[in-house]
């Protein structure tokens, strides 16, 4: 499989993204695509990467979220495999609203259990498609902002702008 490589340049720095077929496999806050190709399952890793200079409504989606409209993001489809639990809990990540970050607790509760907390942050840092499954929307109880494997300054920036 031939996946299609986009580095973009966002006010976070540099964002790039690998996709096949419409898809996001991996994205995230970095130039080296090698940074993106641990996180994807070996079953979907692509043999080789084409670079291009647009995704279409992949980019748009990037611009539109630094233009200050997050949606377009969650209707872009991303390709990601691992286990039911972690599997549902990516896809309750694009439920959560831009501006109104959840817990972990509230996170494990809304993927359906609420004693999975643990798990549920499991899933926050196996997620290969950053900015299109939002695991930046996820904090610890006391609201401090926990890990984002992007630098904390990348989550608190994403969460900022969303929030205005």
């Amino acid at each position: 499989m031939t996946a299609q490589l986009l580095t973009m340049n966002t006010t976070d720095g540099p964002f790039t993204i690998i996709a096949v077929d419409g898809s996001v496999l991996s994205s995230g806050w970095t130039a080296d695509p090698e940074d993106l190709m641990g996180q994807i399952h070996a079953s979907l890793l692509p043999a080789e990467l084409t670079s291009v200079n647009s995704l279409g409504t992949i980019s748009d989606a990037v611009e539109a979220f630094y233009a200050g409209d997050p949606s377009p993001a969650m209707q872009v489809p991303v390709l990601q495999k691992s286990g039911p639990f972690r599997s549902h809990a990516w896809d309750i990540l694009r439920t959560v609203r831009p501006g109104k970050p959840v817990t972990y607790t509230e996170y494990a509760a809304l993927a359906g259990n609420a004693k999975a907390v643990r798990a549920a942050a499991s899933a926050c840092a196996f997620n290969a498609a950053a900015l299109f499954v939002p695991c930046h929307r996820v904090v610890r109880t006391d609201g401090t902002l926990g890990g984002f494997r992007w630098g904390l300054a990348v989550k608190e920036s994403l969460l900022a702008r969303e929030a205005a």
